[in-house]
C-alpha cells in the first residue's frame, strides 16, 4: 500500500514562507502525476499545483508566482515551497499522487500538513 506522508506544516505570520514535504513510500517516478491539494474550514478541497512524472507543472491562479512545487526523486519526496503567504492560505495540505494504467487510474493521499497564516 502506498504511502504518502506530508510534514512542515506550522504556524507562519503575513508575508512568511514555508515549505511543506511529501515522502512516498514508493519510487515517486512511478506516478505519472502527483501534487498538493488543500482544504481550508468550511471549504471544498481544491487543488493547489501538480508535477508530472515529466516535470511539467501546473498551479491554481491563486498561488501562482507565489508558490513551487518541485521532486527530489533520489529522495522520494515532492515539495511545495510557499512564499508570500497570506491568511487565505490556512487550510490543510493534502499530497496526492496518482498512478495510471490502460483502463485505470488509482489516486493516493497523506493525511495532511496544517498550514496556519496568522499574525
Amino acid at each position: 500500500q502506498v504511502q504518502l506522508v506530508e510534514s512542515g506544516g506550522g504556524l507562519v505570520q503575513p508575508g512568511g514562507s514555508l515549505r511543506v514535504s511529501c515522502a512516498a513510500s514508493e519510487r515517486i517516478g512511478s506516478f505519472n502525476v502527483m501534487g498538493w491539494y488543500r482544504q481550508a474550514p468550511g471549504k471544498q478541497r481544491e487543488l493547489v499545483a501538480t508535477i508530472t512524472s515529466g516535470g511539467s507543472t501546473n498551479y491554481a491562479d491563486s498561488v501562482k508566482g507565489r508558490f513551487t512545487i518541485s521532486r527530489d526523486n533520489a529522495k522520494n519526496t515532492v515539495y511545495l515551497q510557499m512564499n508570500s503567504l497570506a491568511p487565505e492560505d490556512t487550510a490543510v495540505y493534502y499530497c496526492n499522487a496518482v498512478r495510471t494504467k490502460p483502463g485505470t487510474s488509482v489516486a493516493y493521499w497523506g493525511k495532511g500538513t496544517l498550514v496556519t497564516v496568522s499574525s
